[in-house]
């Protein structure tokens, strides 16, 4: 394994024909939590898309647990997605079957066979999360708040050595982003390597890390000062 779970030397990021951000350089450790910031439009969205291979990587050098984002055959996309762990804003999960079948489902398509293992993974997964005791619930019984726990239990599964987490907090009210946030962060503290884009600076200020900011283009790493 190497020291980077990701490397971008002067990536260009595109959506379609348009490029969002421009020589786009960043290493990222084993371990760190980093957000992204930026106003809707600015690029983050595209660059954590290009990060689990959503839109291809079309110029630069870029290298995410272990895999050439550049050289990545279609084939490979569902290989390197076991590897990360991502968090939606909207959450994502299957409304017509409960919290234990969401995670099976997961679990089916990424290979896992043994029942009995994949019980126990699902168990372990949301006590961390604290959700265990909902399992049978469907997801519109579950709060907010709760179904984002759920997804970050989710992304957890095969033990992912990243995890993105894309505006996890976007549709929560403050208190319940403040919880999802300390849930990612023990994540983090328990080794996990943490990259979230967020536009909620109120988070950021709570639990500060690294800040890169997408703006006109490109990304540069900024310094929050306490207001």
């Amino acid at each position: 394994m190497s020291q980077n779970v990701l490397f971008l030397r002067n990536v260009n990021v595109y959506q379609e024909k348009n490029m969002i951000l421009s020589n786009v350089n960043l290493e990222v450790n084993h371990g760190e939590f980093i957000y992204i910031i930026g106003k809707t439009g600015s690029g983050k969205s595209s660059l954590m898309k290009t990060l689990y291979a959503d839109l291809p990587l079309k110029e630069g050098q870029a290298s995410i647990v272990d895999y050439d984002l550049a050289a990545l055959k279609e084939s490979e996309i569902p290989y390197l997605r076991r590897k990360i762990g991502i968090v939606f804003q909207d959450f994502k999960l299957l409304p017509d079957r409960s919290i234990n079948e969401n995670m099976l489902f997961v679990l089916k398509a990424t290979g896992w066979k043994d029942k009995v293992e994949m019980q126990h993974k699902i168990d372990e997964v949301l006590e961390k999360v604290d959700m265990k005791a909902s399992s049978f619930k469907m997801p519109h019984q579950l709060s907010g708040g709760e179904q984002q726990r759920v997804a970050i239990a989710r992304a957890l599964l095969n033990d992912p050595e990243l995890i993105l987490a894309d505006e996890p907090t976007g549709n929560l009210d403050p208190q319940t982003s403040v919880e999802v946030m300390a849930v990612l962060r023990k994540i983090n503290e328990n080794g996990k390597t943490v990259i979230m884009a967020t536009h909620d600076y109120a988070i950021i200020m709570k639990f500060p890390a690294k800040t890169l900011k997408c703006e006109n283009g490109t990304i540069f790493e900024v310094i929050q000062r306490a207001v």
